[in-house]
């Protein structure tokens, strides 16, 4: 019966890893599904909607082949829609019955691309540059983008709805048109691993019962001897008949075995039954030195079913075993944003937004070093261009002059981007490298229309005593501030003129209490260093022979101003504090003696009617809303100068 219970165990064990490999192999299903988009008609550009990457659930896989670098991009289908507005493209969405739809669209008039007006009603509009095919590398409208050389795979993406996918070569060649999405399919087989785990186990389990059996067959039969062979058919014997010494031997033997045994006489049988038990004890000797082999031997089988078990085991990826231990974990409660009734997107994400400094950082550090204005036009406009463009000029002149400092990447503290669907669109940043000892920037960044990319207006560094205010989520954003807005204590487009007044005026000014402490020890500063300028004059004895001047004046660029939580606004403005030094009599010129700035820019030594020194402030102040009794903060400020003319 052993034999058949370890014959069913063998049968049990071959189909349990029979069918466990099965299903991971011939039953095991495909891994993806697979989408093929067929382009009839060729352009520079192919568009994905977001339909058809999310028409199946899980991540999405993009593979793209051509010949040459192949160039992929995601982004908000408006915003690609917008940058595509004056090029053919080719736009795939999906059709209500399911399958793909391939439409080609053609270019719109340029006299249509023009980009909408910003919501504080400035001007903004920005006619779309003629396209001669546009180059999609380099945008900062991208999400995201990536390229490779004849094969391009994009795997797990999780694009969320209202983004799409942008695929070309360099805008000018047609786009690949060998386009597949793909995504994951479940095709895990939980229980192909206990499969053959258990047929393992069964396989073991029928070894054991086969050397059970061989061994209980071994000691059914018992210790094994030759006995004598048959005797002959014997008949009785007449007494009577036989010779007497005959029968009295027979009457003697039949004597004898009537009497009691005597124990002290051992017989001819007694002796052979004491060989028969010695033969005995042998053979139970023998039996028992084979019954260790046998045991040891049952060992060694064990092993290689063991090894195959783990074997098995092992090769199974967890897709083979039940998860029982995957299970969702309970989110916990956090606070909820309600956003406004048709709040529009912020600008940038907040990724998208470090890349975009790092990569503006990088810009301008390579035109720093190769003091290249041209290049540092792609990044830096308004203010902060003016600025560095004298910074260039004197470097050119006089190569001891320290360069300015890079704008920080390490540390991004703050991303405001602007929430709006329209152009130009505005990011205010606050960036710190890990040096404790290097104040943290303060930016804005201005994108003007969907082909350009974002370009530095203001700058500036921040205080370390300065607070800076509660500000929206990266993700909400927040709305520009018109520049006329009576909701602040002071509307933006008079705080320059207003500071001004409190540098010039001091305690005497109407608004002097209207400002912490910072500002008005920064506006004392700017006081002290008009002095030193005075000062430096009588020291040389020119004071009877020469004026001079102060006049600090706001630019004539628009303050930038975005909304924070307590319905205040952080506001940018640019002043320039023009000096002006003239002589005081006919025969008197004004010499530049050791400055060394201004005999560089203004390739002069001395002047018969003056010299006019400019200095420029980039200023970011918190401007309280109305009604509140809490001052107007300085939070950064940066001075450069800005120019030195001969007066003629």
């Amino acid at each position: 019966m052993r034999f058949v219970w370890a014959v069913v165990a063998f049968v049990l064990a071959a189909v349990l890893i029979g069918a466990g490999i099965a299903q991971r192999t011939i039953f095991m299903g495909p891994a993806t599904q697979q989408t093929q988009v067929e382009i009839d008609e060729p352009a520079p550009f192919v568009l994905i909607d977001d339909d058809v990457l999310r028409a199946n659930p899980g991540a999405q896989t993009l593979i793209v082949r051509g010949e040459g670098e192949i160039f992929g991009s995601y982004g908000r289908t408006a915003d690609m829609e917008a940058w595509l507005a004056d090029s053919d493209y080719n736009q795939v969405t999906m059709k209500k019955s399911g399958g793909l739809a391939v439409e080609h669209v053609t270019a719109k008039d340029p006299a249509d691309t023009a980009t909408d007006a910003p919501s504080d009603g400035s001007e903004g509009d920005t006619a779309a540059p003629e396209s001669a095919g546009r180059d999609p590398r380099g945008s900062d409208l991208w999400l995201d983008s990536f390229a490779e050389d004849n094969r391009l795979t994009a795997e797990n993406m999780q694009l969320p709805e209202g983004t799409s996918l942008l695929i070309a070569y360099d805008g000018t060649a047609d786009a690949p048109d060998d386009i597949v999405v793909s995504w994951p399919l479940d095709n895990s087989t939980p229980w192909a691993g206990p499969l053959m785990v258990a047929g393992g186990i069964m396989l073991l389990l029928g070894l054991i019962l086969y050397v059970l059996a061989i061994r209980h067959q071994r000691r059914g039969r018992g210790p094994r001897r030759k006995g004598p062979g048959p005797l002959p058919a014997t008949e009785p014997i007449d007494v009577a008949v036989l010779p007497p010494a005959e029968r009295a031997a027979i009457e003697e033997s039949d004597s004898a075995a009537a009497r009691p045994a005597d124990p002290t006489v051992q017989t001819d049988g007694d002796v052979e039954d004491a060989e028969i038990v010695d033969e005995n004890k042998d053979t139970d000797s023998k039996s028992s030195m084979r019954a260790a082999p046998v045991s040891r031997r049952r060992r060694m089988l064990a092993l290689p079913v063991l090894g195959l078990t783990a074997i098995l085991a092992a090769g199974c990826s967890s897709d083979s075993w039940p998860q029982l231990g995957d299970a969702s974990p309970t989110p916990s409660p956090s606070p909820t944003v309600v956003a406004p009734e048709n709040q529009k997107p912020p600008a940038v994400l907040e990724a998208q937004a470090k890349r975009i400094l790092k990569t503006l950082a990088g810009t301008v550090s390579e035109a720093d070093a190769a003091l290249d204005l041209d290049l540092l036009s792609t990044r830096f406009e308004g203010p902060a261009l003016a600025s560095r463009t004298t910074e260039y000029a004197l470097r050119a002149k006089l190569p001891d002059t320290a360069p300015p400092a890079a704008i920080p990447t390490d540390e991004v503290e703050v991303v405001l981007p602007e929430a709006t669907d329209q152009w130009p669109r505005t990011v205010l940043m606050l960036s710190k490298t890990g040096d404790d000892s290097v104040p943290p920037v303060v930016l804005t960044m201005t994108q003007a229309d969907p082909w350009s990319n974002y370009k530095v207006s203001n700058m500036a560094e921040m205080s370390a005593d300065a607070v800076f205010p509660e500000v929206a989520a990266s993700w909400l954003g927040t709305s520009m501030v018109p520049s006329d807005s009576a909701f602040l204590t002071i509307p933006p487009a008079d705080l320059a003129a207003t500071f001004a007044d409190v540098v010039d005026q001091g305690e005497q000014s109407e608004s002097y209490d209207k400002f912490d402490d910072l500002a008005l020890r920064y506006a004392k500063s700017i006081v002290d260093s008009r002095q030193v300028v005075v000062q430096g004059l009588v020291d040389k004895g020119a004071s009877e022979t020469s004026q001079i001047a102060f006049d600090m004046t706001p630019t004539s660029d628009a303050p930038i101003s975005m909304t924070t939580l307590d319905s205040g606004a952080i506001v940018a403005v640019t002043l320039t504090d023009t000096e002006t030094v003239t002589p005081t009599g006919e025969d008197v010129s004004i010499r530049f003696g050791d400055n060394a700035q201004a005999k560089a820019l203004t390739d002069a030594t001395e002047s018969a009617k003056g010299v006019e020194t400019t200095y420029e402030f980039q200023l970011f102040f918190s401007v309280p809303a109305k009604g509140s009794t809490e001052q107007i903060r300085l939070l950064a400020a940066h001075q450069d100068l800005l120019s030195v003319k001969v007066i003629k």
